[in-house]
């Protein structure tokens, strides 16, 4: 088992831990400082999706850094176990954890999210797969980031204004046109 910082905001340096899990890959330190300098540090009013949570990071700098709403969701048991543990030592209200697939995900009350989390399990078409999913989950003028094995240029209406690479990760924010 591997342990992780989130790296800003009300929970800055504090340390998560990865459970062993079978793909996953927390996003390192390096890109997520990368991520929030693109989309700001103060993610205050907010909804946020982190739709593969693997260990939750994405998720947990989210709230860690004001959004009003986030919620995780993974399907993979150890994962998930994990993540609750986390979301309970957080003691935070505006975590919601979802154990279950991405793309049998039925947020609460019909809720659409600012700002989505995509960083599916390499190799398995996941974005491809859940891209029919991105207009009922998204708000209007919400933003994705995505991390792929390869460079993407667009996912649904969505397409890449920023990107970046770090060893074979390649990282994306995507905007609608």
């Amino acid at each position: 088992m591997s342990r992780i910082r989130i790296t800003g905001g009300e929970w800055r340096s504090r340390l998560v831990q990865v459970a062993d899990a079978p793909g996953l890959r927390p996003t390192p330190d390096r890109v997520r400082e990368t991520l929030f300098n693109w989309l700001g540090q103060d993610l205050s009013g907010l909804s946020c999706l982190d739709l593969f949570a693997g260990s939750g990071i994405l998720g947990f700098e989210a709230a860690s850094r004001g959004a009003d709403y986030v919620a995780l969701v993974e399907r993979a048991r150890p994962a998930c176990a994990a993540l609750k543990k986390h979301a309970e030592a957080f003691a935070c209200p505006r975590l919601e954890l979802f154990c279950c697939d991405a793309l049998k995900f039925a947020p609460p009350s019909g809720r659409r999210f600012d700002l989505l989390f995509l960083d599916p399990p390499y190799g398995q078409g996941w974005l491809s797969r859940v891209e029919s999913r991105l207009e009922e989950l998204a708000a209007p003028g919400a933003r994705l980031y995505a991390e792929a094995e390869m460079p993407l240029e667009n996912l649904g209406r969505w397409t890449v204004t920023k990107q970046g690479r770090a060893g074979q990760v390649f990282f994306h924010l995507l905007e609608q046109a």
